[in-house]
């Protein structure tokens, strides 16, 4: 079977992880505790670090914002009221998350926005995608009996062997407003959600 490849869904990924493209994303996010501690080493004097928190000099943080390391904020990112980071979280440049939104073990790359009162784990979100306001990348199956996170790749059914992933999300993505993302989505470059959908791939 064909594995999926982090480069079909997003053209630039961050180049500081270092990371084979064929590493399965769900892999990824459930190590990113440890490859965001091992970036921070890499970062430079333009960025403030304290406590396994990264802030570059030029984002901007409004009040009430919560951060449980490890976690990176590159350039010109704004960070909303009451936003909340947990347990391995790396945001690109120029990245815009709004007030009361949480991200947990995720990746959003460059440009991309996650409007407010949004939730995103254990996902990686491409470049120059919009998460309009309640849209949600939900992690984890409370509601079955066996909570193994399946994938659906090229018509092929992909065993993840992990409980928590969330969502894969290409480069200019667009998910409407309170649209929910089933654990293991993974949407093509250019996806379009409908706002009140529900994506169920497996």
């Amino acid at each position: 079977m064909t594995m999926l490849q982090i480069s079909e869904y997003i053209s630039n990924f961050p180049k500081i992880f270092s990371i084979d493209d064929a590493l399965a994303p769900w892999v990824i996010t459930s190590n990113l505790n440890e490859l965001v501690k091992k970036a921070i080493l890499l970062l430079d004097h333009e960025f403030v670090i304290k406590n396994g928190i990264a802030i570059h000099k030029t984002a901007k943080v409004e009040k009430g914002v919560s951060f449980h390391g490890p976690v990176i904020i590159c350039a010109n990112c704004r960070i909303g009221a009451n936003a909340y980071f947990r347990e391995g979280v790396f945001i690109d440049r120029a990245v815009n998350i709004g007030p009361g939104s949480e991200i947990k073990s995720s990746i959003i790359c460059s440009e991309s926005a996650v409007a407010h009162l949004n939730y995103l784990g254990n996902s990686i979100i491409g470049s120059r995608v919009n998460f309009e306001a309640g849209s949600i990348g939900a992690n984890h199956y409370n509601e079955r009996d066996n909570k193994a996170i399946r994938v659906k790749y090229q018509g092929n059914i992909i065993e993840t062997g992990v409980t928590k992933f969330g969502c894969l999300v290409g480069d200019d993505s667009k998910i409407g407003a309170n649209a929910v993302l089933s654990p293991g989505t993974i949407l093509d470059k250019n996806s379009i959600v409908k706002r009140l959908s529900l994506v169920e791939q497996v």
